[in-house]
């Protein structure tokens, strides 16, 4: 049966070949692409697959008979979502550059930023959009990668064990970085010893494969995690190809770095002493790679965050720094401790939503937070939504953003501060929409 899926995959590669754009929305369809009935809990793509060829779609792929089984242009599988993932395997296999795989708790989605920021200045790189890191996501990445490409980063994202594994499967990395094992998905990977078996399959497959890892050497779990790979790149603040430490975070962070050619400053956009090992894995793989440093210094100079990742905003005499995709208890944590660290004399003022995904230890951590949120002085501290409605504490507690963003217009703050912080589904960015 393999042969027979072989063939079926190598004749949908050659049409891919000649149509290179994978489409699984049909409401993003354009002229030529090739579109996949991909199903999900709440969707079935099969549905759409003649309005897919109605709106330009050169092939439909499905895996339910539709009453036009006999139109050339519905290509049948067994199952759309495996024969994707095939797919974007068979190409990857057409390659002979640096797949870099990067994956972690906290800080993956910045560090592939700069990592291909840096890349882009010297090689044609593609990497992947937004944070397409799923099993859905890593596949189209993959498959939009023209073979002209010089390099390819691709960020892979996982909540439970063997997803990275599986991502490995098709992606084939020869280069890997895990950012971090902090307690994001405490839930789906079983504990914090869970979330490094799951994160450390990316570091298992380049030890079987003789890939090469980027290890930040600070971290020992990183180091233990990464025995037994024969090639290992180490950065840190203390040892290292690259080694760097923080120079000033005020609110954006300057780091100092050294390499085989002497110190240079990088003064970054970005914000946060938490992000000095993002800069400096983008250092180093810059370097690894042969870029000039002149050209790695001016590309991570030139990035500025977007899209509510630890974007500093300023609007009239009010600075805020939103960092509204995402929060586990780490992140959290850091960002709370950054806020308070930072010399500015407005008042400080925090809106913390709540953290998911944690499973039976979410009211704990919650708890926790509260604990670090009162060891510093703030002007006011706002909770919203989830587990902070069920803890003792002495700050403000509202249901939900719309409410936030309610409570927040009503106050006119002026020259004051604020830390905009928690996880997606809360949707704290909501509070500053105009």
């Amino acid at each position: 049966e393999t042969n027979f899926l072989f063939v079926k995959i190598e004749q949908l590669y050659q049409l891919y070949l000649q149509y290179p754009f994978i489409q699984t929305d049909t409401r993003k369809i354009k002229e030529g692409d090739i579109f996949f009935a991909l199903k999900g809990p709440n969707f079935n793509g099969n549905l759409f697959a003649r309005q897919a060829l109605e709106k330009g779609a050169k092939y439909a792929v499905v895996d339910e008979l539709i009453d036009e089984a006999t139109n050339p242009q519905i290509i049948q599988v067994n199952d759309v979502l495996s024969t994707l993932q095939q797919l974007a395997k068979h190409h990857r296999q057409q390659f002979k550059i640096p797949f870099i795989a990067i994956t972690g708790s906290n800080g993956k989605t910045t560090t592939k930023e700069l990592v291909s920021t840096v890349l882009a200045t010297h090689f044609s790189t593609y990497t992947t959009q937004g944070n397409l890191n799923n099993h859905i996501g890593v596949p189209l990445t993959i498959l939009s990668i023209p073979l002209s490409a010089e390099m390819a980063v691709i960020e892979m994202g996982a909540n439970h064990q063997k997803e990275i594994e599986s991502y490995c499967t098709y992606t084939l990395p020869n280069y890997g970085i895990i950012t971090n094992c902090g307690k994001a998905h405490l839930e789906g990977f079983g504990g914090e010893e869970g979330i490094k078996k799951g994160k450390g399959e990316l570091f298992d497959f380049l030890r079987i494969n003789n890939g090469t890892a980027f290890v930040y050497w600070d971290y020992d779990y990183l180091q233990t995690m990464s025995l037994g790979i024969d090639n290992i790149v180490k950065y840190g603040t203390q040892e290292g190809l690259v080694t760097g430490n923080v120079l000033t975070n005020n609110p954006c962070l300057s780091v100092s770095i050294n390499n085989n050619e002497g110190e240079f400053m990088i003064h970054s956009n970005l914000i946060g002493a938490y992000n000095l090992p993002n800069i400096l894995c983008a250092v180093t793989i810059g370097n690894f790679f042969n870029v000039p440093i002149q050209k790695i210094k001016t590309a991570i100079e030139n990035y500025v965050p977007s899209n509510s990742r630890s974007q500093l905003i300023e609007k009239g005499s009010n600075k805020f720094i939103l960092d509204a995709y995402n929060a586990n208890p780490t992140s959290m944590r850091a960002a709370i401790e950054n806020i308070a660290s930072i010399k500015d004399e407005r008042k400080k003022i925090i809106f913390i939503g709540a953290m998911m995904e944690l499973g039976e230890q979410s009211i704990e951590e919650h708890e926790q937070i509260i604990a670090l949120l009162e060891q510093h002085q703030w002007h006011k501290v706002v909770l919203v939504g989830g587990d902070f409605a069920e803890i003792k504490h002495s700050y403000i507690y509202i249901n939900n953003s719309t409410e936030a963003k309610l409570y927040f217009q009503q106050q006119n703050f002026e020259h004051t501060f604020f830390l905009i912080k928690g996880s997606r589904s809360i949707e704290m960015e909501k509070i500053l929409e105009d």
